[in-house]
């Protein structure tokens, strides 16, 4: 699933949970690089800083207490990966080759083996081009932002409205013009505007069409 704001944090948890599948956030993953980045004051132009970096890196997801955690290097970055410094730079992060070829590793190494309902920018289209069901989730940029300050409001996190919806603007942007893994629909993924809809209704209506999905394999 895919764009910011669209819902797909809270509602791949819900899934995952009402299906059995274990719920895996891959832009977590850049937002971790990211803030390596930014504590290290390494610019997104010092190839080989960002190389050594990689090498160095240990990015963990965990659930503790029925909730995602983020561990950078031991060190749980949950909510400052959510703060503003990482919002300016995750975009030109992941526009990045290096970044994008380690962490491709990483993501596909922590689904292997599992039911996972995982979500991300190039889910379908890269990490997991052959996945057996692909949604594209989407919702209007004002629609995504408002939600988005619900969320960082819920965290603690302070954020206003315009700052918001300048930063879901600017990283569609820079997200879908990129050369390598342009946020884009797969041509097989299944597209739900949830705009005007509530997250049990968006929820309900991806457990259908995985739950048929599931009985048209079993047939």
């Amino acid at each position: 699933m895919d764009l910011p704001g669209s819902g797909k944090g809270t509602i791949t948890k819900q899934v995952g949970e009402k299906l059995g599948l274990i719920n895996i956030d891959t832009g977590a993953t850049f937002r971790a690089v990211t803030l390596a980045m930014l504590k290290q004051n390494i610019k997104a132009t010092e190839t080989e800083k960002i190389e050594e970096l990689l090498e160095n890196i240990s990015i963990e997801l965990r659930k503790e207490e029925n909730e995602q955690k983020v561990f950078l290097n031991g060190e749980d970055v949950s909510l400052q990966i959510r703060e503003k410094p990482v919002n300016d730079f995750v975009s030109k992060v992941s526009t990045l080759k290096i970044v994008r070829d380690k962490l491709l590793k990483l993501q596909r190494k922590i689904a292997e083996g599992k039911n996972v309902i995982m979500e991300g920018r190039d889910i379908g289209t890269t990490v997991f081009p052959n996945a057996n069901v692909k949604i594209y989730l989407d919702a209007t940029p004002e629609e995504r932002a408002r939600r988005r300050v619900l969320q960082n409001n819920e965290k603690g996190i302070k954020t206003t409205y315009e700052e918001v919806l300048e930063n879901v603007k600017t990283r569609d942007k820079i997200d879908s013009s990129r050369e390598i893994a342009p946020l884009k629909k797969a041509e097989d993924a299944i597209y739900i505007d949830s705009t005007n809809m509530s997250i049990l209704e968006v929820v309900e209506k991806i457990c259908k069409i995985i739950e048929e999905h599931r009985k048209e394999e079993k047939d």
